[in-house]
């Protein structure tokens, strides 16, 4: 990481608000591959009725055997960011109903936590299953200030690695959910540090970039967009590119449909070496016109 990064994270650690929580930590099966897969047909729609033998997961070409497998709404730990820049001011009103409504979709076995961002990086509400309390903190955003889109995602792929199961019982999904209106202008973290971080996760990044015509065809807009595309296709998340503020609920209500929708699949790695490198994913469905949707690889044991 450059020395930018490290100072971001020391600084955002220091200005974030965030309140003490103990969270598990979580030891046994740390060589287990999880893998949360979205299996769609050809129309589009989700196909939740697949069994284990059906789901077919290759790491470097070579067939894994897989150890766990759930099709029952696996719990979530999502980290929801909403841009409070001031080019948000006229939009944040539509902008809070949509993620609100997003936020009352969480099942109260989830966990949901806030995070706002403008030329800071604050953490509003923690991870919590009070539905009421997470919307009331995302009808407190106020916009101002530029926008560092890069150092959010950093931060809250930092807070979910704390999010970590003490039993199999325990194991969640994490995703994050991001909107942002504008390009990224004020950021320490550079895109390689933080694609490098997401790659290590095991997070999917779903991101919500409203954009104008005029604006797409920009050089700041298409870096900005470009990396939350990557970001989505790296981790096994979707990128959105709405060009009205009135179809952010739609949307929402796609990632919401999305991930009440998925399949949590474990396996251990027949590729023994510890070497950390590299290793691509692939999920192939044993279905006619289907396809799987996951993240792309994962970096192997040190």
């Amino acid at each position: 990481m450059t020395a930018a990064g490290r100072a971001l994270v020391a600084a955002v650690a220091l200005a974030a608000t965030v309140q003490a929580q103990q969270l598990p930590s979580y030891r046994a099966g740390v060589d287990v591959v999880s893998l949360s897969v979205t299996v769609t047909d050809a129309s589009g729609r989700y196909v939740t009725d697949l069994t284990p033998d059906q789901l077919n997961v290759f790491e470097d070409g070579a067939k894994q055997d897989i150890a766990y497998f759930n099709r029952t709404n696996v719990p979530i730990a999502l980290a929801l960011l909403l841009d409070t820049s001031a080019s948000m001011e006229d939009k944040l009103a539509t902008a809070r109903e949509a993620a609100a409504g997003f936020a009352r979709r969480l099942r109260p076995q989830d966990l949901g936590q806030l995070i706002g961002f403008a030329d800071r990086v604050e953490v509003l509400q923690t991870f919590t299953s009070d539905r009421a309390a997470l919307e009331s903190a995302i009808r407190r955003t106020v916009a101002n200030g530029t926008t560092a889109l890069r150092n959010a995602v950093y931060i809250a792929l930092k807070e979910l690695q704390k999010i970590r199961p003490t039993t199999e019982q325990d194991v969640r999904r994490q995703a994050i959910v991001v909107f942002t209106d504008g390009a990224d202008t004020s950021s320490l973290i550079g895109f390689d540090d933080l694609l490098d971080l997401a790659r290590r996760s095991e997070t999917a990044i779903y991101a919500i970039a409203l954009r104008s015509p005029f604006e797409i065809d920009t050089k700041a807009y298409a870096e900005t967009d470009f990396s939350l595309r990557q970001l989505a296709q790296q981790t096994g998340g979707r990128a959105f590119f709405p060009t009205r503020i009135e179809d952010l609920a739609g949307v929402y209500g796609q990632i919401a449909d999305e991930l009440a929708n998925q399949y949590v699949v474990g396996f251990v790695s027949k590729n023994t070496r510890r070497d950390g490198a590299w290793r691509q994913l692939t999920v192939r469905v044993d279905r006619q016109a289907t396809t799987a949707r996951t993240r792309l690889g994962y970096f192997g044991p040190k």
